[in-house]
């Protein structure tokens, strides 16, 4: 699970930080799923109105009610493992998440210009891959209805891992399985969180992304270099 970062009362709509990137220096792009390369219209509305209607009609609640009921469950473990498990979900709610997920796919949308870029770092010679905190089952679900995985040279998931991305000590994993210079490599996500525990960890470029919501404000970021849409990058990369 995965729900916007937004402060919409003062998000800028361009970036305040040099958006210029040596990709002579960088061999490797690290990239998120949710909010990052797909529109993250479908994992809010999913947590936050498709959820909420299917546990008020199996607990009788009304809506609002189920609502109130659901969102202080979110807030308590947000950031951790299991606020993105489909199967600690299925489990707490007693609903088949995966199963609730394929009643609303047709929502899942890939960002515009995301294939172009990916298409573009690859024509660069850059090492593509995916490094979700999402579920296996939902990124199964997101692969096949985009094919996306066809523009990846890999995909690694936290919970393969056992470590969220926010968690000290996850690069150190993602070590293990894909080694990577973090002083060559890009890690691209809308979770400033997520990008602070990367820039700890010694990554020299990190880009942010501030719309990962197409239906919601841009979310202001001032910290990292930050785009709404990959297009910006497209003219660096020819």
């Amino acid at each position: 699970m995965q729900t916007s970062h937004s402060d919409p009362a003062s998000a800028p709509t361009q970036p305040s930080v040099n958006l210029s990137f040596d990709w002579d220096a960088i061999d490797t792009v690290f990239l998120d799923m949710d909010g990052t390369l797909l529109d993250l219209y479908f994992d809010n509305h999913f947590w936050l109105e498709h959820v909420p209607k299917r546990y008020a009609e199996q607990t009788g609640m009304k809506l609002v009610q189920a609502k109130d009921a659901l969102l202080p469950r979110y807030r308590r473990i947000q950031g951790t493992l299991d606020w993105y498990c489909v199967d600690h979900w299925s489990r707490e709610l007693g609903l088949d998440i995966a199963l609730l997920k394929s009643e609303v796919d047709h929502l899942i949308k890939v960002h515009p210009f995301v294939i172009d870029f990916l298409d573009a770092l690859a024509g660069r010679g850059k090492r593509r891959v995916l490094v979700t905190n999402a579920h296996q089952k939902s990124i199964a679900l997101k692969m096949e209805r985009t094919r996306l995985g066809g523009h990846l040279e890999r995909v690694i998931c936290a919970h393969d891992l056992k470590l969220a991305k926010e968690a000290p000590g996850f690069w150190q994993r993602v070590q293990r399985i894909e080694p990577f210079d973090p002083t060559r490599t890009l890690f691209v996500d809308d979770n400033l969180d997520v990008l602070r525990a990367a820039q700890t960890y010694g990554f020299r470029w990190l880009l942010a992304i501030t719309e990962p919501d197409s239906r919601k404000p841009p979310q202001g970021v001032d910290e990292f270099p930050a785009v709404a849409r990959f297009e910006l990058l497209l003219p660096q990369l020819v």
